[in-house]
């Protein structure tokens, strides 16, 4: 345990060097660390956000344990729970590029416009990000029976997603699909905040989408860092392990859907195991080849 603490202490003070050490890019953003912005007060039917996102991620240390598998999702129109939701944004767009997990731009990506932040129950401190939910607004007529399916991309930390309560901060797009027509779509978005039902679902991408790996713009030959992309099934990341010189290396969580490795120096290519928060395990075999750069990203022929 001792070890694994000094590897993480290690990991995040070499994360912080290279962070701090870049320059701002358009948009206002760190590459590599979302900025802290403040939360809202109070909601108001309009396009701009009610929440305020990218706070200072929250480095947790890892777990030795392996999770234990759990039972399938519900597919008999159980496991509904309730929250609230809001939305944030363009009235039809995705939110914002960039989000608490680091994903980037989304609009042309497989996760698309249909995306949410979520209350800290939700992104769990970057552990919860790529997890998908079904969402189903309580309004009325305006609201459709039919739930949209939305993917975790950012955190929302005050506001509605305070004091431990489960919020959705929608993207307008996500938002409005929840709509029951296309007429009560304005109607739905004027409501600013709504009650909703939510449950865990599965992740599915379109056929081809396979487990991308981008390297962190701060990555060496000693301190090592990817983004995890398009994970289906489970969506959530539980561990992540980094095969170099026929050894598998524990990486560490070290914000978003970043993870890292500082354990130089480093020989690639690499291979690397992706679990699952159910368990599931899966292995892109030198994913990452010889000649890899920062910012690079490599894409994967496995996934869930």
């Amino acid at each position: 345990m001792a070890a694994s603490l000094t590897l993480l202490t290690m990991c995040l003070l070499m994360g912080s060097y290279y962070m701090l050490s870049m320059p701002l890019v358009s948009g206002g953003y760190y590459v590599g660390k979302p900025l802290k912005r403040r939360p809202p007060t109070k909601p108001r039917p309009s396009s701009k956000s009610h929440t305020k996102h990218y706070k200072k991620p929250h480095i947790k240390p890892p777990s030795t344990r392996r999770p234990a598998p759990r039972k399938a999702y519900p597919t008999d129109g159980s496991g509904w729970l309730p929250a609230t939701a809001t939305w944030y944004g363009s009235a039809t767009g995705s939110g914002t590029d960039g989000g608490a997990c680091g994903y980037g731009s989304l609009d042309s990506s497989p996760y698309g416009k249909v995306v949410s932040a979520g209350s800290p129950v939700l992104f769990k401190a970057g552990m919860g990000c790529g997890a998908c939910y079904q969402v189903k607004c309580l309004a009325g007529a305006i609201c459709s029976p039919r739930p949209a399916t939305v993917v975790i991309t950012d955190e929302c930390p005050g506001g509605y997603c305070a004091s431990g309560k489960t919020h959705f901060d929608m993207s307008g797009a996500a938002f409005g699909a929840m709509a029951s027509s296309t007429q009560s779509t304005q109607s739905l978005l004027n409501a600013g905040v709504v009650q909703v039902l939510y449950r865990r679902v599965p992740c599915s991408y379109k056929s081809g989408t396979m487990v991308s790996f981008q390297v962190n713009q701060g990555a060496t030959n000693y301190w090592f860092s990817v983004l995890i992309r398009y994970v289906r099934g489970d969506g959530e990341i539980s561990a992540v392990e980094l095969m170099e010189g026929g050894q598998w290396r524990q990486m560490e969580h070290l914000w978003g859907a970043y993870w890292c490795l500082n354990s130089g120096p480093l020989q690639a290519p690499f291979s690397v195991k992706v679990t699952s928060s159910r368990g599931a395990s899966l292995t892109a075999l030198n994913v990452i080849p010889a000649n890899w750069a920062p910012g690079q990203t490599y894409a994967s022929n496995v996934n869930f």
